[in-house]
């Protein structure tokens, strides 16, 4: 697919220098460098400046300083941006802020807004699913990264192998115990997601608890022992009772929400009749290109498609507009 990369976070050319991982020397002399900076995460949010742009943060500020990191011991080392400036990230979770509205936290799309009172005026935290459409490509690269990353450390901070309490390394790339010396890297979970058509209508399903007539395309983590094929046909089997033939790879997109890399896959249906599962998903149906265009206008009286930034929406428009190859 010619338009795979235009998909969010998908990818802005960001040198990672991951030799810089591997060196202590290298990593001392970019935790020192006077142009070094951190995108700052708190409880998975990043800190988003005025025009909505990513605001990095210089390692010595006081903040960064005061301990109050909660998922990740140290700052993780994300790679050089423009001048070749070190890029870290570091998250402050253990900051409590005032008048905190939790019941926010865990809504579908977080609309609250957090701002620490020594970090530069007019930068707040803010869910990054609710802003990322509004990033640049570099800005929704690190941010989605930092996310993951520190997302990563925050559920692993014990040895899979013997439970005891692992050493950060490489930069925040790896852990390592310190008993048993097993050697843990950062989470990446593959889920394949379809664009199921038949004839002129394509698939469209919709989980428990999304908002009011939303609906995407169908998706599914891959097993061991699976390909991306197979597991198209799979999942697509068992949540909505279709049988799928031919499957073909269009684009991927980085998803850290917590962890997942979205394999976007094209899917021919054999069959139309739709058998849903109902411990997999909530309804199904076939939409057709008209109403599928209607209600990318907004204008559909039930039908909501698949939000703005997400694979599916991006495959969904290029499907429209017949640009999927």
């Amino acid at each position: 697919m010619k338009l795979a990369e235009q998909v969010t976070f998908g990818g802005s050319g960001l040198n990672r220098a991951g030799h810089v991982r591997l060196d202590d020397a290298q990593r001392a002399a970019a935790l020192a460098h006077p142009d070094s900076s951190a995108v700052v995460l708190w409880r998975g949010k990043p800190l988003i400046g005025p025009q909505d742009r990513l605001e990095l943060v210089s390692l010595s500020h006081p903040v960064l300083q005061a301990g109050l990191a909660a998922a990740i011991e140290s700052p993780v080392f994300l790679g050089v941006d423009q001048g070749e400036k070190p890029v870290f990230a570091c998250d402050i979770s253990g900051w409590e802020p005032e008048h905190l509205d939790s019941a926010a936290l865990g809504l579908f799309l977080d609309p609250s807004e957090q701002a620490h009172p020594d970090l530069p005026g007019g930068t707040v935290f803010a869910e990054l699913r609710r802003i990322m459409t509004r990033l640049t490509p570099r800005d929704a690269e690190l941010a989605a990264t930092a996310k993951a990353i520190v997302g990563w450390h925050e559920t692993h901070r014990f040895c899979a192998r013997c439970g005891q309490r692992s050493d950060v390394a490489q930069s925040g790339w790896q852990r390592i115990c310190p008993a048993c010396r097993a050697h843990h890297f950062p989470r990446t979970d593959p889920v394949v997601i379809m664009l199921i058509t038949h004839g002129n209508s394509v698939l469209m399903g919709r989980s428990p608890g999304w908002p009011e007539g939303m609906f995407s395309l169908l998706a599914g983590f891959v097993e061991p022992g699976e390909t991306l094929e197979a597991a198209v046909r799979r999942e697509v089997l068992e949540e909505a009772g279709i049988t799928v033939g031919q499957v073909s790879y269009l684009a991927s997109q980085p998803w850290p929400f917590p962890a997942s890399l979205m394999f976007g896959c094209a899917g021919v249906a054999l069959t139309r009749d739709i058998t849903i599962d109902p411990t997999e998903i909530e309804d199904a149906m076939w939409v057709s290109r008209d109403d599928m265009m209607t209600a990318f206008a907004g204008d559909h009286p039930v039908l909501k498609p698949a939000r703005k930034g997400a694979i599916a929406h991006f495959l969904l428009r290029n499907w429209l507009a017949d640009t999927l190859d």
